[in-house]
């Protein structure tokens, strides 16, 4: 119990510890009758696809250090593949939980298998390429989508799908974000993490230990596909409707935006950008209504300039160092390493049971035997 403890580090599980407490008080108050309104639970869903988009991408381009820009074509792959499913299985199983499972995994193995099929090629292209190739199949996918009939996958109308009970699906949702979070994180914490890091930091070097850089390259890819079909599953379910116009270009930008400005490599950073930009976008598209409407992107995209120039500016890195919450957070909680706290050290020399006098330090004769045989000064004579 003590070896765990001494290895339990609260800053691993800070991000499990928040979402879970939010989880729980939501549902909570969903379940003994409390009232959220339908607009506050739509915002959490939402928010939850974003955050599983967001930390799957950023194992891409923060921990790979490959630029990928096809991830919402993941994304449309797993929504209308798993609302096809679940549209076909609700006449006989019903809109329940066996049937949303079903459709999950339908919508995961579908973008992962995509996901590799993508990869094999792509991945052994790097930097500017690997962009064109992935932001090429987002583009392939959409257009396959929106060209489809109105019998199989809805043309461009969309596809109409079942909705889950919103009283219910959030809490689903942010359960999919702790195991995407668990996932992640356990798989940087590795040694294949500690593989794929050190891919990012000298592919060269990463080849020359003996690092398998495809293998490695391949995998990342496949996880970060198949959790963007599982935020396309639940993206099916939040709405009547998939319409592959949502899943363009725009769309894979903005997942890059919300990795970029969370901090590459940065999985707290990832969830609070996703959360935020989310957020905002909602409540832009909420306020700025008729006439107003085309001043939603001019102010997020104003926004999103103010952010970047604060985190990247040099003049404000001294007042970002001051008011970080890392700094801030030990300042007030770990006080106690301040060298002005510091005790006297409890282990004295004159407590150590084990501790040698000087004197018998300075007795000790620390000439080999052998060169005192050889300069006369002592050792066996006979």
């Amino acid at each position: 119990m003590k070896t765990f403890f001494k290895k339990f580090k609260p800053a691993h599980y800070i991000n499990y510890i928040a979402i879970g407490i939010l989880t729980i008080v939501l549902s909570v108050i969903t379940m003994t009758g409390g009232r959220i309104d339908s607009s506050t639970l739509f915002l959490l869903e939402k928010m939850s696809i974003s955050i599983i988009l967001a930390v799957s991408l950023s194992l891409v381009v923060g921990f790979l250090g490959e630029l990928s820009l096809g991830h919402a074509g993941f994304m449309c792959v797993g929504a209308y593949l798993s609302g096809k499913v679940a549209s076909l299985l609700v006449p006989s199983l019903g809109n329940g939980i066996l049937t949303f499972l079903i459709a999950l995994l339908v919508g995961a193995a579908v973008a992962a298998i995509c996901g590799i099929i993508i990869g094999i090629p792509a991945l052994r292209l790097r930097g500017d390429y690997l962009a064109i190739v992935t932001l090429a199949f987002g583009e392939i996918v959409k257009s396959i989508f929106q060209n489809t009939s109105g019998d199989s996958f809805g043309g461009a109308l969309g596809l109409s799908t079942p909705r889950f009970d919103k009283k219910y699906l959030f809490i689903i949702s942010f359960v999919l974000v702790l195991v995407t979070l668990a996932v992640v994180q356990n798989f940087i914490r590795s040694k294949h993490g500690r593989a794929v890091t050190a891919i990012r930091d000298n592919e060269i070097a990463a080849r020359a230990t003996g690092i398998n850089v495809t293998k490695y390259k391949l995998l990342t890819f496949i996880i970060s596909a198949t959790f963007a079909g599982i935020a396309g599953v639940l993206y099916s379910y939040s709405n009547y409707t998939v319409q592959s116009a949502k899943f363009g270009y725009n769309y894979s930008i903005e997942i890059l935006v919300m990795v970029v400005l969370g901090g590459m490599g940065n999985i707290n950073g990832s969830i609070i950008a996703a959360a935020l930009i989310t957020y905002l976008n909602t409540k832009l598209a909420t306020v700025l209504t008729g006439d107003l409407a085309v001043l939603q992107n001019l102010l997020y995209a104003l926004i999103l300039i103010v952010i970047v120039i604060y985190n990247n500016a040099p003049a404000l890195k001294s007042f970002r160092d001051r008011f970080n919450l890392g700094n801030l957070w030990r300042k007030l909680i770990r006080h106690k390493h301040d060298p002005a706290n510091i005790k006297d050290d409890t282990a004295k020399w004159d407590v150590v049971p084990t501790k040698i006098e000087m004197n018998e330090v300075l007795s000790i004769d620390m000439v080999p035997p052998e060169i005192k045989d050889n300069t006369g000064n002592g050792g066996d004579k006979s």
